[in-house]
Formats: C-alpha cells, sequence, structure tokens
C-alpha cells in the first residue's frame, strides 16, 4: 500500500502506523506529515503514486479545503478513497437507533456538505462518533479533574476506540463504496462512562451538574444536546469488521492495563457481559 493521509491528526496518525508495520508507506499533509498542503505540484505527483487516499481533514465555513484544492486530481488518481466523517450528520435522534439510511441532517451544515460530497466522489465515508484512546479517554479527564458528570439521565451516544476505526478503514477500502457507521455495541450516557472510569481509579465520581452549568463549554452543551444510538450492523456486514472493544468497558480496562503496572492498577473492575 502507497497510502496519501491529508490531515495526520490523533485517529490518521495511527492509520498511518498501522500500514508501516504491514510494509505499506505513508505520505501525509498536516504538522506531523511531510507534505505541505499548498505545495501544489508535490502532493499531486504523491496522488498519482498513490495506491490510496484517506482524508480526515474536517470541512472549513467555505466548503471541503480537500476536494476544493485535489478533488480533480484525486478522481484522476483511481485509487480507493476513505473519508473520516462524523456521525454527527445524524443531528438530534431522540435516543433512536440510527443506521446510513437515515437523513444527513447534522447542525453543521458545512460538514454534512462535505459528507456528502465525499459520496458523491465514491469514498468510502466513516461516520465515527465519539472518539477514544491512549491519552485521550474517560480516564485521562478523570485523572485530570476535566470529567464532568451531566444531569441528563436520558442522554445517551455511542463510542469507539481509536484502534477499531484503523482496522474498519484497513477492511473498508477492500469493501463497496458508501456511508459505514464505525461505533462500539454499547451506547450509553456520558455520566456512565465517567463512573466507571472513577471506579478503576479508585477516585469519587465528578457531581452532578447542570447542562447551564458554567464550567461547560458551548461546544460541551451542544454535544449534550444530541442524543443517538448508533448501529454498526453495516459495517459488520460489508467490511467484516467488529469492534475489537465492543463496549467502553473492555476499551478503557485495555487503557488502563496499558497505562501502568499490574499492581499499580486500581479497584478491580469485573468483566461486562451486557449487550445493547
Amino acid at each position: 500500500m502507497r497510502l496519501i493521509i491529508f490531515g495526520l491528526g490523533y485517529t490518521a496518525a495511527r492509520v498511518r502506523d498501522a500500514v508501516v508495520a504491514r510494509g505499506g508507506s505513508v505520505r501525509a499533509t498536516g504538522s506531523a506529515g511531510d507534505l505541505a498542503f499548498d505545495d501544489t505540484g508535490t502532493v499531486r505527483l504523491a496522488l498519482a503514486e498513490a495506491t490510496h487516499i484517506l482524508s480526515s481533514v474536517p470541512p472549513s465555513s467555505d466548503g471541503d479545503p480537500v476536494l476544493d484544492a485535489y478533488g480533480a486530481d484525486i478522481a484522476a488518481s483511481g485509487a480507493p478513497i476513505g473519508y473520516l466523517s462524523s456521525t454527527g450528520v445524524y443531528g438530534d435522534c431522540g435516543g433512536a437507533w440510527v443506521d446510513e439510511s437515515a437523513l444527513v441532517k447534522g447542525r453543521r451544515g458545512n460538514r454534512n456538505d462535505a459528507d456528502l460530497a465525499w459520496l458523491a466522489r465514491g469514498a468510502r465515508v466513516f461516520r465515527l462518533p465519539g472518539i477514544y484512546g491512549p491519552g485521550r479517554s474517560a480516564l485521562d479527564r478523570v485523572r485530570e479533574g476535566k470529567a464532568h458528570r451531566v444531569d441528563l439521565p436520558d442522554q445517551v451516544f455511542s463510542r469507539i476506540h481509536v484502534d477499531d476505526i484503523v482496522s474498519a478503514v484497513l477492511k473498508g477500502f477492500d469493501a463497496p463504496k458508501g456511508a459505514y457507521n464505525i461505533a462500539d455495541d454499547a451506547p450509553c450516557s456520558q455520566s456512565d462512562v465517567i463512573e466507571y472510569a472513577s471506579a478503576m481509579l479508585g477516585l469519587d465520581s465528578p457531581p452532578l451538574i447542570a447542562i447551564n452549568h458554567p464550567s461547560l463549554s458551548p461546544m460541551a452543551r451542544s454535544f449534550y444536546g444530541e442524543n443517538r444510538r448508533v448501529a454498526n450492523a453495516k459495517a459488520k456486514r460489508l467490511l467484516g469488521w467488529a469492534p475489537r472493544y465492543r463496549d467502553y468497558r473492555d476499551g478503557l480496562r485495555a487503557l488502563n492495563a496499558t497505562a501502568m503496572p499490574a499492581s499499580a492498577n486500581a479497584l478491580p473492575i469485573a468483566a461486562s457481559s451486557d449487550q445493547r
């Protein structure tokens, strides 16, 4: 594989590492990459040589910068295309299950437009919920005193471990074009996740706060204003994929085990057998 990545961020960097570990090569834009986005000659040459293309660049208010600058070159390459999108394109679903047949109606019109534009270009569009992984999880927020429990008992959302995104993307390049929800099997409230992480660390859970509490940013309030359960059956069926970390308990236990010696782990938590 000769992969070119637009936007070498947290998730895309994990994809890069997996490709390199399997003997492939990766070129990428972004501060950690080797390509300057505005160096059009070099980027176009890399696109001409690429066997696979992935974009994780979010849209701007003016549109999708990657498609605007390199859409024609991407199409001309003939390479399989992946795009990291968001389940936010579904908007608020009142806690209902939502799959890829649902209307794209999220509150961010530019995100909706970019998602649909990449679909029109024949991309595999990976719609991602809340992403967590090493250095970016409820365990980190609890340790740093930045975790919140918001008093919204009926608010539910989905999440996904970053390494499960990587496996889905690599499988997805060989799958039919279209949209795929990449989420774990157990949507739940944010408070459940924070309580579990706190128990793992032997710490008290943070107190419940109201949605209008001054410690919550406008972005956080908008997150809690949406409520949905993301179905992943299509990805399982067409990609031959399943999450290694099927719920937040599996994922947090794995993260905690790698973050500290086994003898230093806090309160043991029994494995969950819950289904969704």
